[in-house]
């Protein structure tokens, strides 16, 4: 517990220090968290979700120096946005108490906990200094500082994901009621804080239940089921009344909430697949290559189940199958992101749209920091170089922003020999 209450603190100590970067020159919110804020301020000045009157009387004057416009248009005579009611409601009490910079602090102090529940995610695969050593390092990478005070629900679903990932692998070891109950909350909480976040949440949910059946556990079971079905339930008929649809995209015009029709235009996105990882602007390993231990994880799972390594050493199975539980966590995010998302290229930092799996990301990343240690210091001391160079840039320049990034960035034109991969 000390470690762990340590390990948030140093955490949390360098989210704070994001508190207040600008989102573009001379801006500290960008549109979307402006919008996001919007919704809050309704809550806590009118007690409802209708931004009639704080448009009115554009209310955003506040916290934000730009224009804004409703994302999308009245229904039923009240003028809602599609971010949903959770986060708004998580974000009100923040907001009411210490208005924009109390909502970045609460939103780093949970961004903290996901870390520290990658520690111990990771301590499932692998012994210590490597558990938390990588968790450390993802936590101050760029896009994970900068996300921590991001005014967006994702950080957030990084964390509660995390923390069903941790109760999901309890029940595998003891499938108690208790357990299995609230890992169905946590599960059942994810899609009220975004649609997108249902997909590594039915990894989760999906993977409990088989433990809990293997085990013979149906009355564990039948209550996680029966929590996440009247969560799904309620979601929809909430949203329905609300937005007009099962989600609260459901306000927004053509071409909908993945930004495209048809499968073939879908299809067509398959290119991000690389992008995520080496797009010269938003690729995840131009701004946090430690994450390219992920991958060495990834290889060695497949190699231990190729050469059966479980037969010949009695622990290796628990090791493969929370290493494959990781990657399909991660692995259902990423499908989502490639398929799914409007794009992986917006007003925000780059890694946005994996935020909710960098816990389970960096529990794999010790993994291969294990296996290749000195590549792996390389990796880390780029990665934290980077995070440094950012902080330092968005603090002094006064053209710098980072959603999207722009300024003296990380690597001073040696990022340009990668692709551009959207």
């Amino acid at each position: 517990m000390r470690r762990a209450a340590l390990l948030w603190l140093v955490i949390f100590a360098a989210y704070a220090a994001t508190v207040g970067l600008p989102a573009s020159g001379g801006r500290d919110l960008s549109e979307p968290e402006a919008q996001t804020l919007l919704v809050a301020e309704s809550i806590v000045s009118d007690g409802d979700l209708d931004l009639r009157d704080e448009y009115g009387a554009r209310s955003w004057r506040g916290f934000y120096r730009g224009e804004l416009v409703p994302r999308a248009g009245p229904r039923n005579g009240r003028l809602l946005d599609p971010i949903g009611i959770a986060f708004p409601l998580l974000i009100a009490p923040a907001y009411a108490v210490g208005g924009r910079i109390g909502v970045e602090l609460f939103l780093a102090a949970l961004a903290a906990i996901a870390f520290v529940l990658a520690a111990a995610l990771a301590r499932r695969i692998v012994p210590e200094p490597w558990a938390t050593g990588a968790a450390l390092v993802a936590a101050l990478s760029p896009p994970a500082l900068v996300a921590s005070t991001t005014i967006a629900p994702d950080a957030v679903a990084g964390t509660v994901l995390a923390g069903a990932g941790v109760l999901a692998l309890r029940v595998r070891e003891r499938p108690r009621l208790l357990l299995a109950f609230w890992c169905a909350v946590l599960v059942a909480a994810l899609p009220w804080l975004g649609a997108k976040f249902a997909a590594p949440a039915a990894i989760v949910a999906l993977a409990a239940a088989r433990w809990l059946r293997r085990r013979h556990r149906g009355l564990a079971g039948f209550v996680a089921l029966e929590v996440v079905i009247f969560s799904v339930v309620l979601y929809v008929t909430v949203n329905d009344r609300l937005y007009g649809g099962p989600f609260p995209a459901a306000l927004l015009s053509d071409p909908g909430v993945t930004g495209t029709t048809g499968v073939g235009a879908h299809l067509a996105r398959a290119p991000r697949l690389l992008g995520l990882w080496i797009d010269r602007d938003v690729g995840l390993l131009r701004w946090a290559p430690f994450a390219a231990l992920s991958f060495v994880a990834l290889w060695l799972l497949v190699r231990s189940r190729r050469e059966r390594l479980a037969i010949a050493l009695s622990g290796q199975v628990d090791v493969e199958v929370t290493a494959a539980f990781y990657v399909l966590v991660c692995g259902a995010t990423v499908a989502f992101a490639v398929f799914l998302a409007p794009t992986i290229a917006g007003a925000w930092f780059p890694g946005h749209e994996l935020v909710c799996v960098f816990a389970f990301g960096a529990a794999l990343a010790g993994w291969g920091l294990r296996r290749v240690p000195r590549t792996g210091r390389v990796l880390a001391a780029l990665t934290i170089a980077a995070s440094v160079w950012l902080l330092v840039a968005a603090r002094l320049d006064g053209g710098a922003g980072l959603a999207p990034p722009a300024g003296p960035l990380p690597w001073g034109g040696v990022e340009h020999v990668l692709p551009r991969l959207r």
